[in-house]
Order: C-alpha cells, then structure tokens, then sequence
C-alpha cells in the first residue's frame, strides 16, 4: 500500500494540476470521516499523512486520569502507564494509532466519496483562477455534447459552454467537430467554474481581426467600433496611427486574404471595413458602404444626419430590412434618415406647398423659408419669434403673424382629422 498510496497521489496531481498538499488534505479528512464512523463522534482523532510512510495515520487520543468515566475520550493510569507510557500522569493526552483496516467497507466508500469531493472542489478553484482573467480572449475547443439547446466545448481540462443566445442563428456543429468562440464571462458556482463562450459578440469579430492582421496586435491600427449582426453582416471602423499605412488595406490582406480568412471562420459572415475619421459626415457616409452618397444634412443637437443618395442607391444603403442602415447607426452613433433624391424633392415641394398656404407667403418666400432650415407649417408654428425675423425679408411683426396663422391652420386640420375619426366610429 505504501509506495501505491504515494505513487496515487503524485500521479493525480499530476492528471488533474492539483497541489499534493490539497490531495493529502483530501485524503487525511477522509480518513476522519471514516475513523468517526467507526469509533464515534465523541472522540478526539487526528489523521496525518506520513510520507515515508506513504499511508494515512489515525491517531486516537485519550486523557489521563485516575477514574475513567467515559472511555472514548479517557484512560486509567495504570493502563496508559503499561501500553504507551510509563511515565503518563493524570491530566497527560496520549495518542494511539488506530488500525485503519478496521473501518469497514461503507466508512472507506464514505471516505472515498470526500476524496472525490474535495478533488472536484480543488480541480473548480484551478480552473477558475486559470480563466478568470482571460474574458476577452478566443479558445479552440471541441464540441463534447449539447445540453438544453446550449454547446458543451471541450477545451482540454475544462469544458466551456455556448448558450443558444451566443450562437450564431443556422450555425449547427457535430460532436467532436472544433469550434472557435470568445470568453463573455467566467462564473464559480456549486456545480465547478462555468465558462461561457459566445460566437456572436461584437468582439469576437474584433479579436479576430487582431489575431489575422498583425498590425493591430502592434498597436499599429486600431479598431475604433465594431457592429454585427451575426452570421449575415458585420461593419469595422479601423483608423491608423501612422499616416503611411492604409488601414483598411491592411485588414483586408493580399487579395483579400486576411478578412476573407475572418469572413471563413464566421461561414460567411459578410464584413465592411470602413475607415474612420473624425469628420462626422464623412464618417457616416463611409458606415453605409457599399451605397454612395450624394451629401449628407447634420443636425448635431439631436445627433442626426439625413444622407440622401441617389435614387438607384436608396435600397443598397438601406440594405436588407433595413440592415446596412441599421448596422451604421450601430457603428457611428449616430441616428440616420436614408433618402433619395426623388424622395428630397418631392418633400421640398410638398414643404412649399404647405408654406405657400400662409397669408402673404408666396412661392419665392417659401423658397427663402426653406433656405433658412423653415421647412413646414409645425416649424414655423414653434419657432421664436426671433429668430424667425432673422431671414431677410421678415420682421419682427411679420414673424409674429406668420407663427399664428400657422398655429391656426395646424389646429384646424387637427379639429378635421378628429371630426373624421368620430365620423368613422359612429357608421
């Protein structure tokens, strides 16, 4: 038993990365569980590992005294002085070893059930200071089994876990088929260290692209936003530190072979690398790509921009229910009304012709209204007064009458639309 014992002990710590003094530990608790099932909960035991030894000592130990009363916790003097101590007095703690074979087969399987424990307590404390501080970074793994709808990763001497919600949607994989994904987050509970995995964050994309193009593991580019909408579309704004560099060149690769390689990973995923500029208008009409833009109106308080494109591009910078659009507000934060240039002209007449029904307002004051940012009936019927006998041609009386007027035509097609709703309720 004795070299057996030890050469178990160094071969689990080895297996399994656990600490030999966790094992003995394990195995000296164990041996308690087992010696107190055997001998009582009252008494006063101790278990040692003895390494030359190689084995588990149980020491029981009872007091000296002159008049045993309980013989689990005392011993006379006459018979401590004739089996461990000649020398013993009352009051003296002396210890015996017990013969551990003597425990019985259910008090060794109870032990064996600690070892057990103590051992999967030891190997979730490992893992989880191994992967605690590695959030953010991609693992290889393979596909162990499916549970609930989530993928159980092998990743060696942990397992990890992609839930449904951080898979990409038409994605399906085999058991035992590799899988790349990126650390969300590292949790300890009851059951082990739980790592969750995800395939569809917006840095998963991020850190493969630094993993492919070495100038952004450099510091050399870097990768300012990033917008995904997994499995069909990503958007990356990348900017260079040094103005020689082409940043989007560099991401893309010689003929396409660094992002076609990201695009691979992803089973294509298709990816827009946009530059970024500080230049806010810019910056907008290059997130829409591949549309072109004809120009671009800011409106920097609310943060918005209306892009207008010609009329055979509106449905490209849209893009598929709306995704190209949508992924651009995802990347530039900014909100943006896509238009067309048939779309712009019609409601500049529309504008006109709703302005032209102001008192005094003909078609060439409308024009002038709408020069000056005065598009509608609502802008006038709010503005300041002003502010509004700012635009040549109107003073400050005129402004006052044409923000009552337009008051007044507003109130009275809202009165109509309410006449026409009661009209409708009551057939």
């Amino acid at each position: 038993m004795l070299p057996e014992l030890k050469r178990l002990i160094e071969q689990m710590g080895k297996d399994r990365g656990i600490e030999k003094e966790t094992i003995t530990e394990a195995l000296e608790a164990a041996m308690l569980t087992a010696a107190r099932k055997k001998l009582g909960q009252n008494v006063d035991i101790e278990a040692h590992y003895n390494d030359e030894a190689g084995e588990i000592e149980v020491f029981q130990f009872k007091t000296v005294v002159d008049k045993v009363l309980d013989p689990e916790t005392q011993i006379s003097k006459e018979e401590a002085r004739k089996n461990l101590d000649e020398g013993a007095e009352p009051g003296d703690s002396l210890g015996m070893k017990i013969d551990t074979s003597s425990f019985g087969r259910i008090a060794v399987q109870m032990a064996k059930q600690i070892i057990i424990q103590r051992v999967k307590d030891a190997e979730r404390d490992n893992i989880f200071e191994e992967y605690k501080d590695r959030k953010g970074e991609i693992l290889t793994g393979f596909v162990q089994r499916f549970e609930g709808g989530s993928i159980v990763v092998n990743l060696g001497r942990a397992e990890g876990v992609v839930p449904p919600s951080e898979q990409i949607h038409r994605e399906t994989y085999k058991r035992g088929e590799r899988i790349r994904s990126y650390i969300i987050d590292v949790k300890k509970n009851t059951k082990g260290s739980q790592i969750i995995l995800s395939r569809t964050h917006p840095s998963f994309l991020k850190t493969l692209f630094e993993l492919e193009v070495p100038e952004i593991s450099e510091g050399l580019i870097d990768i300012v936003s990033v917008a995904r909408e997994p499995g069909r579309r990503g958007k990356i704004a990348v900017q260079a530190r040094d103005k020689d560099i082409d940043p989007v060149g560099a991401c893309v690769g010689m003929r396409g072979s660094r992002v076609q390689s990201v695009v691979q990973e992803l089973r294509g995923e298709k990816i827009d690398i946009i530059p970024y500029t500080n230049d806010a208008a810019k910056y907008v009409s290059s997130a829409l790509s591949p549309a072109k833009v004809n120009r671009i109106l800011v409106d920097d308080e609310n943060r918005t921009m209306t892009v207008i494109v010609p009329d055979d591009q509106l449905s490209l910078a849209i893009g598929k229910n709306g995704q190209n659009v949508r992924l651009a507000v995802k990347l530039t934060g900014w909100k943006i009304d896509a238009k067309s240039e048939t779309m712009v002209t019609q409601e500049v007449a529309e504008g006109q012709t709703d302005l032209t029904k102001l008192p005094g307002v003909g078609p060439s004051m409308a024009q002038k209204l709408m020069d000056n940012g005065i598009k509608s009936l609502a802008m006038i019927a709010v503005a300041e007064p002003e502010l509004l006998s700012l635009i040549p041609g109107v003073g400050e009386k005129t402004a006052l009458h044409l923000i009552e007027e337009a008051g007044k035509i507003l109130d009275s097609a809202a009165a109509d639309k309410k006449t026409g709703f009661a009209k409708q309720c009551l057939i």
